[in-house]
């Protein structure tokens, strides 16, 4: 996420020591190491922290029950996700940027510091969408104490247990998204098969009429619209 907000924003001055203020000549190393590792880690983080958990699942459920395989694309389903994760994420990124970049900039934090205060918006966040069943569950299995309230909770602990909340989430969405077009296919099996056409799969009939559904409907502007409220 601190990486996400320093990206979005203006250009930083001279990198300072990432462990602390001041500017030596072993600075520079060890800042492009931190750098180099958050870029390797930034996709991970994208999809564990973030709402594309949710989106990622239900446009392949989607696409399933369409029946089009590869259409649309992994990509074009990507690049949706990430554009509408970018729309959700864009408080939390301000909350970071307002509490861990801008300090780190004017001098104010060390590195380490800016971290530990830029994990608060996102932990927050997801807090707000884990269930409390699965917080109770990476609690017991890291032996971490009960702690007085859920904020208090280690980011190890928050993080898989909003993953598997967004998966819940997710999938009930799409077993709900699946039923139309289910119903579609299952009409349409009957009547080929009362009708003597067993040499015609009745997809081949069922797949044009969910697409051609589908796009009366207006489906993507009603699904992207009920994701949206679901956050």
């Amino acid at each position: 996420m601190i990486l996400l907000a320093l990206l979005s924003t203006k250009p930083l001055p001279p990198l300072p020591h990432i462990f602390g203020r001041g500017v030596d000549s072993g600075s520079v190393p060890w800042t492009i190491l931190f750098t180099l590792t958050l870029l390797t880690l930034l996709p991970a983080i994208v999809l564990s922290m973030t709402p594309m958990v949710r989106l990622l699942v239900v446009f392949h459920f989607l696409r399933q029950a369409l029946g089009t395989q590869t259409a649309p694309s992994n990509q074009v389903l990507m690049g949706l996700g990430l554009m509408m994760t970018w729309f959700l994420i864009q408080p939390v990124l301000a909350d970071v940027e307002k509490q861990a970049v801008d300090p780190f900039r004017q001098g104010q934090l060390t590195g380490l510091e800016a971290i530990e205060r830029g994990c608060d918006p996102p932990r927050l966040y997801m807090l707000r969408y884990a269930r409390e069943k699965d917080l109770a569950l990476f609690t017991a299995a890291a032996l971490v104490p009960k702690p007085n309230r859920p904020q208090d909770l280690p980011l190890r602990v928050v993080a898989p247990a909003y993953m598997l909340s967004e998966l819940k989430a997710g999938f009930e969405i799409g077993a709900v998204l699946f039923l139309p077009f289910l119903l579609v296919d299952m009409i349409v099996a009957s009547i080929t098969t009362s009708i003597g056409m067993f040499q015609l799969p009745p997809v081949v009939i069922s797949t044009p009429l969910k697409i051609l559904l589908f796009v009366m409907a207006d489906g993507w502007n009603l699904l992207a619209g009920s994701l949206l409220k679901s956050f």
